[in-house]
């Protein structure tokens, strides 16, 4: 009996203890605790391993647990999800329903890219909240009208499209593309009525969304055998490669789709003469050129547009954004030039809730601080700590660490095998990354981390590969990182 009691008081105080940071000190008392006890041993590894992790995932007993087990049989199971739940966010770091603190340097998969409940962004919501949310385009509102000059004259004074006019205002990434491939098949019966130009050219390892449209231009066949058959007419080309455009891109062709930086297939960058050749080839047989930035704009490479630091030669007819415009506030837009808009006429396209008085004042708030000096001319700086941590994490682990990609704050690190291991171990010591494309890391934190979270991130990121491909840790579990643009 007072063994049994000896081993629950044990168990009780151990339990306690998984909501706060456990030093070393106290790991290694509790190891000595543990392994003189009579519990199982399979039970004393788990106490001790749960000991010496900052924020082990949350046990089945846990509050977070029973959260999730209420929650889960009114849920659509589209996504898999890790074991800790999010109740509260603060610049970099989230904190979880038992007070636990993770450095984020997922921001929302590159919408808070002011961090969580920036201040700034709370007052504006709380006064616009108070005024007006919603009326419907059947009517104007001072805030859509101010935000869609806003975009095109911070487009123009921050060296992107300069011939962009009008925006389209919506309520996601998913929904800013289904649109700009609508405008491209518009255009394409306008100029050519006599004839088929209805093909629209996407990339592989592309991602442009989950609706049907924006899908059929996503040529991964994980997301689209499921729903098959795709919207007809569209065509895929390999990114990068110059030689195959003018094949791939005919008079048959309407638009062509590419993101300037590929976040979701592995954050592989366009070449300027990649670029330049679609731009020039579109020019040639009449089709719309847009340009996905939707995770790649907003000052994450360190100007405002991605598509900023190409030669102007290649600026599209269309941009589409969302993700950072709203901070988390769900909104899209689409920046079209005449070329484009001179074909789109009254009730060819509309959206019920795009452009509503609340989404939009937040946005103008947003783009008033994503385009400061402030935040812009400290991306290249971050961009330069990040890559310092990943070359002294590449020379500890030469063989596990391929290659190191992106530009600014959209950064892949790829690796030679499944990156979820060091995901769930970088969880269970407070750090948040995710992946993308094969084997690889992704990291697009919020524009205003700092270089000393980031030198966090960077040694928690080591402690976990130590763990993994040194320690031998068991770590286990799968990764919900596909979104929904």
């Amino acid at each position: 009996m007072a063994s049994r009691l000896s081993s629950k008081s044990l168990c009780a105080a151990l339990r306690v203890p998984r909501a706060v940071y456990q030093s070393s000190r106290y790991a290694s008392s509790v190891s000595v605790a543990v392994q003189g006890s009579s519990l199982p041993q399979d039970v004393k590894d788990s106490i001790v391993r749960d000991s010496s992790l900052p924020t082990p995932d949350p046990s089945s007993d846990s509050k977070t647990a029973g959260l999730v087990n209420q929650h889960m049989p009114y849920m659509v199971p589209t996504y898999v999800r890790p074991p800790p739940m999010f109740e509260k966010g603060e610049g970099c770091y989230l904190y979880d329903v038992e007070n636990r603190k993770y450095l984020d340097l997922t921001a929302g998969i590159a919408v808070n890219a002011l961090g969580h409940c920036d201040e700034g962004m709370t007052t504006v919501l709380s006064e616009q909240a108070k005024q007006l949310v919603h009326t419907s385009n059947l009517y104007h509102t001072p805030a859509t009208g101010l935000l869609s000059k806003q975009l095109i004259q911070l487009t123009h004074a921050t060296g992107g499209m300069s011939k962009a006019t009008k925006t389209f205002i919506c309520n996601s990434g998913t929904e800013a593309n289904e649109a700009a491939l609508k405008f491209a098949r518009k255009v394409g019966k306008s100029v050519s009525p006599n004839k088929d130009k209805y093909e629209i050219v996407s990339f592989h390892n592309s991602f442009h969304g989950r609706t049907m449209g924006a899908l059929s231009a996503t040529p991964n066949p994980k997301y689209q055998a499921p729903f098959s058959p795709m919207v007809p007419g569209f065509k895929y080309g390999t990114y990068n490669d110059v030689a195959a455009i003018n094949e791939l891109v005919t008079e048959a062709t309407c638009g062509v789709i590419v993101e300037p930086i590929q976040g979701e297939g592995g954050v592989n960058v366009a070449t300027p003469e990649f670029l330049t050749a679609l731009r020039k080839r579109c020019t040639e047989v009449g089709a719309v050129l847009i340009f996905d930035e939707i995770q790649c704009g907003l000052g994450r490479t360190g100007t405002f547009w991605a598509h900023a630091g190409y030669p102007k030669e290649c600026q599209p007819d269309v941009l589409t954004t969302a993700k950072a415009l709203g901070n988390g506030f769900p909104i899209g837009a689409v920046l079209v030039n005449d070329f484009v808009c001179d074909h789109i006429k009254t009730g060819d396209h509309g959206t019920t809730f795009g452009g509503n008085p609340l989404a939009c004042r937040v946005a103008s708030y947003v783009l008033s601080r994503l385009s400061s000096p402030e935040i812009l001319e400290a991306i290249p700086e971050k961009e330069q700590a990040f890559r310092k941590g990943f070359a002294a994490l590449k020379e500890r682990f030469p063989e596990k660490i391929k290659e190191i990609r992106g530009k600014g704050l959209i950064l892949g690190l790829q690796l030679d095998a499944d990156p979820t291991p060091i995901v769930t171990a970088a969880r269970e010591r407070g750090l948040l990354v995710i992946t993308c494309g094969t084997n690889t890391l992704r990291f697009v934190p919020p524009l205003t981390i700092t270089e000393a979270e980031i030198e966090e991130g960077m040694a928690k990121l080591g402690d976990s590969m130590e763990s993994v491909w040194r320690k031998g840790e068991a770590v286990e579990g799968t990764e919900g990182q596909q979104e929904m643009k």
